[in-house]
This record gives C-alpha cells, sequence and structure tokens, in this order.
C-alpha cells in the first residue's frame, strides 16, 4: 500500500497514550509517524512501519488543507 506524508493510520499495538491513531509525517526508508494522542514522535524503519500499520484511517487530501488555510 502506498502510504503519503499526511495521512492518518491505525497501529496494532496502543501507544502508552492510550491513542491508536498516527499522522505519517515523513515517507521513504524511514517513516515518521506523531501520535495523535499525545504528539509523541517516532522514527520507524520502513518494514517495521509496514508491519506495525493495520489500516489507513484517513488519506491525506490536498483540497482540505487549502480549504482550511482558506
Amino acid at each position: 500500500m502506498l502510504y503519503e506524508v499526511g495521512d492518518i493510520v491505525r497501529t496494532k499495538k496502543v501507544h502508552p497514550c492510550g491513542s491508536k491513531l498516527w499522522e505519517i509525517t515523513r515517507v521513504g526508508v524511514d517513516f515518521k509517524l506523531k501520535c495523535l494522542g499525545c504528539g509523541h514522535v517516532v522514527t520507524m524503519e520502513r518494514p517495521k512501519a509496514l508491519k506495525a500499520i493495520t489500516k489507513l484511517e484517513k488519506k491525506y487530501n490536498e483540497n482540505e488543507k487549502d480549504n482550511k488555510t482558506s
């Protein structure tokens, strides 16, 4: 599956703050994920991140960003 910066994903394990939702802030050899519960940022190797992600909750939409700033 193709992930992009800004996508919201669900992971297998719960973060200590209780959230399972993360925002992808970097995609490449490594994934950088930001917890939507507490804002903690985690960097993972791509294979580990792909294994941890169970579901794409919300696809990033460029139009939504434009509507928020207008």
